[in-house]
């Protein structure tokens, strides 16, 4: 009977630990769950990349979460993305990163930051870093989708589309967005 009433102490405590530590876990993980804005900005070879229409949404990326709740480097470089200002974004984000470096949303804002500074190494490595921390992490496909335009792989493009097809069971606008932005580069590279 001790044994029983022991066991089942221990058993209580450890699982009262876990759930005070899932608890405090879960701020922590409501910031990796925002979700990146639908872009579209590309290029090919052929075409200069100003030819190519670059994301509306993400400018709207500032006002999407109550900054108080967030990490101050992960509000700054979110608000810095709002603002245009790539390299202020970046080196927030980068910050953000040291605090969370598994965080596929930091990896993918840092990656259209490098992308929109155009500078495709860094934003195809921070892209595909997203990738490997969350491979359905819906824009961080459509993002470096759209960079596979920008250096004149169509094809890679539309493997991402392809993924976002499946991976958004309902249309998504990362889907619409990446679709958008290879049917442009299409009507582009056959002018």
């Amino acid at each position: 009977m001790i044994r029983s009433i022991t066991l089942a102490t221990v058993f209580g405590a450890f699982t009262a630990a876990g759930i005070v530590y899932a608890v405090s876990q879960s701020g922590s993980q409501s910031m990796a769950a925002v979700s990146p804005g639908p872009t579209a900005q590309t290029g090919g070879t052929k075409l200069a990349i100003d030819d190519w229409p670059v994301c509306t949404s993400m400018g709207t990326v500032e006002s999407e979460t109550d900054w108080a709740k967030l990490d101050p480097d992960f509000a700054a470089g979110k608000k810095a993305l709002g603002a245009e200002d790539w390299n202020g974004a970046i080196a927030a984000l980068k910050l953000a990163a040291l605090c969370e470096p598994g965080n596929a949303d930091i990896h993918n804002y840092i990656g259209y930051a490098y992308r929109r500074l155009r500078q495709p190494g860094p934003a195809m490595g921070h892209y595909q870093q997203a990738l490997r921390f969350n491979p359905r992490h819906r824009g961080a496909h459509e993002h470096l989708g759209e960079l596979f335009l920008m250096l004149g792989e169509p094809t890679k493009a539309e493997e991402h589309l392809a993924a976002l097809e499946t991976i958004c069971l309902i249309p998504c606008d990362e889907f619409g967005g990446l679709a958008r932005a290879i049917a442009a580069y299409r009507r582009s590279a056959a002018r």
